[in-house]
């Protein structure tokens, strides 16, 4: 029999329950408000009263009401149908609820119960089988679904019977397992999986170190990241990151994405809704998404909803990586869910850290970064989930707790800056201050040696130090004048312009220009370092200006043709000339 309790205190969404038995940490109750039940977590034990924290406002919640505990934890509903859809931070279907706003208790199926599914089986009868094996697959959309024996089996077993290729219902059985003691357990295409518990259904081994190729050059060439690698984007509002992550989706190399808006002004989001459904899919010729799903919690709905949608996310990337499939995890933005922890810990008279967030917010922030990953599933297949993830800091400041504590678990730091936004050099993503740590890997630069080129990491290297010394050299024409420095500070300066324009900014609607390949980025680089160390004769610091501006032209008009074909080789041409024209002849 199920634990029972009754409302002892509410503050805000925190809720006191006076229990008549034992209850588990994150355990789910309702709670029975008028005709409606409002779903819970327990998030703190005390004796008899237990502390839940609502998934919905609790206006008119009074002490006394009852409660019913269920006795299973916050668990994702996964199977066949999660692809396309809109989901809360509660993996309800969003589009299956009426009204413009969420009704109190309003809750929707996460899947179709009744909608077939064609089902092929892959696993044959007295094949031996553990959690996580794959058993058959369906078409989704037109990605291939692994229908896995459920996660939370231990042991091995041996398939008694498995359905023929046909159209089945999820809840339909679908396989007959028998474990070593002769027990019998039916499997359907779905089950369920606790959200703050990773799914582990592969085997330890050593990772390979591969380029996630994203299409975006600042971030290939100069900051790479790995497949299932970890990196974050902060910056303040009006930096760009809902394009870049809108590039992210569309140009990376990965099978599907997953979007976790956990937080975000109401506008933001309706924008990803509206947006994402009209994006077209460069790698399928198809609609994007079609290979996304998305998992919405706005600014105004309760922060507990807020927090539990980056863990639904997660859990989601974690079933299909299971799959073989490569994910992409984005998440806008990891500062509302660590306000929400924030808010929760404050009600609950927890001792504060810095800026009154809790205090073991780093261990939280790295536990869950460390759910992404590459990884070599129990049948030899790989799969990865590569989690990127933004932060909003208040006022742009980048020293604030939840940035570094974000510093701390991810790999990849991507600084948004509010100067570059305002000059519009897009993607405002400030090279000289971000980095990748990948790039000190050794398994990494080997990688890079052998699959691009043996001198690409020396290349980044050159091209970041590049971009420090005209930084350096425009501070000093800034503080002495144009006639107050030497020429050799003028063509550092624009030289570091050169890195900029053609290797930097990027323009996100255009559908050459948009996505580069890493072919075409390595060739571009060579050729923007050959220019950085050619040497040219100026006879006053008025030339070095509209020359430079005319290679930085030639140049850009490459990036938007297509590479090596007629139109590109004739800019080629024409930069080889300008070239000439200035070209200091050594003896």
């Amino acid at each position: 029999m199920n634990t029972k309790g009754k409302v002892a205190g509410v503050i805000a969404n925190l809720v006191t329950v006076e229990v008549n038995g034992p209850v588990s940490q994150n355990e789910i109750c309702y709670i029975k408000m008028s005709d409606v039940k409002l779903m819970a977590e327990v998030i703190r034990i005390n004796g008899k009263n237990t502390y839940v924290q609502v998934f919905e406002s609790t206006r008119g919640l009074k002490p006394g009401t009852e409660v019913d505990f269920t006795g299973h934890m916050l668990e994702a509903t996964l199977g066949p149908g999660i692809l396309s859809k809109n989901y809360d931070g509660l993996q309800h279907d969003l589009d299956k609820m009426d009204g413009v706003f969420l009704k109190k208790g309003d809750y929707t199926p996460a899947l179709e119960d009744d909608k077939r599914w064609e089902f092929k089986p892959i696993a044959k009868i007295g094949d031996t089988v553990i959690a996580a094996s794959w058993l058959g697959e369906v078409k989704e959309k037109w990605m291939p679904h692994k229908i896995m024996v459920p996660f939370k089996f231990k042991g091995s077993y041996t398939v008694k019977s498995i359905v023929e290729q046909g159209e089945y219902k999820i809840n339909d059985t679908i396989a007959v397992l028998v474990d070593t003691e002769n027990n019998e357990v039916s499997v359907s295409m779905v089950q369920k999986w606790p959200v703050k518990i990773p799914i582990k259904a592969y085997e330890k081994k050593p990772r390979p170190f591969k380029l996630m190729e994203t299409g975006i050059r600042v971030i290939d060439s100069l900051i790479p990241i790995v497949e299932g690698g970890t990196g974050f984007i902060p910056g303040p509002f009006g930096t760009g990151k809902t394009v870049l992550q809108h590039s992210l989706s569309k140009q990376a190399d990965a099978d599907m994405i997953v979007v976790a808006a956990c937080g975000e002004r109401a506008n933001e989001v309706v924008e990803i809704f509206a947006e994402f459904p009209e994006l077209d899919d460069p790698r399928t010729g198809r609609k994007l998404m079609e290979r996304t799903t998305i998992i919405a919690n706005t600014s105004n709905m309760p922060v507990a909803a807020r927090e539990a949608s980056v863990y639904t996310a997660m859990t989601i990337a974690e079933y299909y990586r299971s799959m073989g499939l490569k994910i992409l995890l984005l998440a806008d933005s990891t500062s509302r869910w660590a306000q929400a922890l924030r808010e929760m810990s404050n009600r609950m008279e927890e001792l504060p850290g810095p800026d009154a967030f809790p205090m073991d917010l780093p261990a939280i922030v790295s536990n869950f970064y460390a759910r992404a990953g590459f990884v070599y599933l129990n049948n030899g297949k790989t799969g990865s989930v590569t989690f990127i993830g933004t932060v909003s800091p208040a006022g742009g400041n980048l020293k604030e707790p939840v940035t570094e504590s974000t510093k701390k678990a991810a790999r990849c730091f991507y600084a948004l800056s509010q100067d570059r936004a305002d000059s519009k050099r897009y993607p405002a993503i400030e090279a000289v201050d971000s980095y990748s740590k990948y790039l000190e890997y050794p398994e990494f630069q080997e990688y890079i040696k052998e699959s691009i080129s043996t001198d690409w990491v020396e290349n980044i290297l050159s091209a970041k130090n590049i971009l420090v010394k005209g930084r350096e050299a425009y501070e000093q024409i800034n503080i002495l004048g144009d006639d107050g420095v030497p020429l050799d500070y003028h063509q550092a300066f624009w030289k570091s312009e050169l890195i900029d324009f053609i290797i930097l900014q990027q323009d996100a609607f255009d559908d050459i220009d948009s996505s580069t390949s890493i072919e075409r980025q390595q060739y571009m680089m060579n050729k923007v370092l050959d220019v950085y160390n050619t040497n040219f004769k100026f006879e006053t610091f008025e030339e070095v200006n509209p020359y430079f501006k005319r290679i930085i032209n030639v140049f850009k008009q490459m990036n938007y043709s297509e590479y090596k074909l007629e139109q590109f080789s004739k800019f080629e041409n024409e930069l080889q000339d300008i070239i000439q024209e200035k070209l200091m002849i050594v003896e």
